[in-house]
């Protein structure tokens, strides 16, 4: 039993090795990326020396385009996700400054239509968008 417990317990450990080793693989440059395409295209279709360089000038603007582009997607996601931050903040204040109005009972109260109020929001996604309806 002991052997199958420390062959397992090292075959875990190799495995999360490897997974740690392929997580830190740099991400190919835009450059990179279009030469790797416009050559396999080379191969593919026996192009001619004129049209790979062509195809490489194609291939690399357009990499440089879509490297751009999801450098300002993570910029706005990231954006988004402060926003989101900060909005929760402002709810979390304003429900500290409720709850200092409120008597215990009706804070009680109000936190069990909130989780009410949750829980139908839960069950409305759940369903997706007609309702768990069909035509």
């Amino acid at each position: 039993m002991k052997k199958i417990l420390l062959t397992l317990g090292l075959f875990c450990a190799i495995a999360g090795f490897a997974m740690a080793q392929e997580q830190k693989r740099e991400k190919p440059t835009a450059e990179q990326r279009a030469e790797r395409a416009t050559e396999r295209m080379a191969e593919e279709l026996k192009l001619s020396e004129e049209q790979k360089a062509q195809i490489l000038e194609i291939n690399l603007q357009s990499a440089k385009e879509r490297e751009d582009e999801r450098k300002a997607s993570e910029e706005i996601r990231e954006e988004m996700r402060k926003s989101r931050e900060a909005m929760r903040e402002k709810m979390k204040a304003n429900e500290e400054k409720i709850k200092a109005v409120l008597t215990e009972e009706q804070a009680a109260q109000w936190e069990e239509a909130k989780k009410e109020r949750r829980n139908n929001q839960q069950r409305r996604r759940s369903r997706g968008p007609r309702g768990g309806r069909t035509k």
